[in-house]
């Protein structure tokens, strides 16, 4: 609802300016037609002036007639420049639209991937911190592994010699009996 009234009042505003822009051809084309209008109303009062007088009259007009055709091409090229610098100018502002467009979507994605690899190395943090506790679980269960197969290798080997002791006593008992 708010962009009709900007381009209204962008259009308000160009205008202006091309009117304004204009203000002294304007006044310097009234100025040589108020000059022309009296020279004019000045051969009409003058019915038997001196030939210098109606020369001077006819160089001016021919000076005013001058001025006023090359103010014409001057107003024509500042208008066509006018409208080209206005085109470019929308153009351009488009373009600006665009871009902070642009701008805003990359910033959300900049700042989504910003979040993701602050997850992501976060997450490796905790795997390397559980693949330490797991070595160090590891490590821990090896050396009771290792330490209870010593304890039942010193008990296998006692109840070995205890056994041995008693089929030895037994031979023995055998023997004599």
């Amino acid at each position: 609802m708010g962009s009709w009234r900007r381009e209204y009042l962008a259009a308000l505003e160009n205008r202006d300016r091309h009117e304004q822009a204009d203000v002294d051809i304007y006044n310097a084309y009234t100025n040589l037609a108020d000059k022309a209008r009296h020279h004019h109303s000045t051969l009409d009062t003058v019915e038997a002036s001196p030939p210098d007088t109606l020369a001077i009259l006819r160089h001016d007009l021919v000076e005013a007639q001058r001025s006023k055709a090359e103010l014409h091409v001057n107003l024509k090229v500042v208008t066509d420049e006018l409208q080209k610098l206005s085109i470019r100018s929308k153009a351009e502002s488009k373009r600006i639209n665009e871009l902070v467009a642009e701008k805003a979507v990359l910033t959300t994605r900049l700042k989504d991937r910003d979040d993701e690899l602050k997850g992501k190395a976060k997450l490796l943090e905790n795997v390397q911190d559980e693949m330490v506790s797991l070595n160090l679980q590891l490590n821990m269960a090896e050396e009771r592994t290792k330490k209870l197969q010593r304890e039942n290798k010193d008990l296998v080997d006692r109840w070995m010699a205890r056994m041995g002791l008693e089929a030895d006593a037994m031979n023995n008992a055998s023997k004599y009996s």
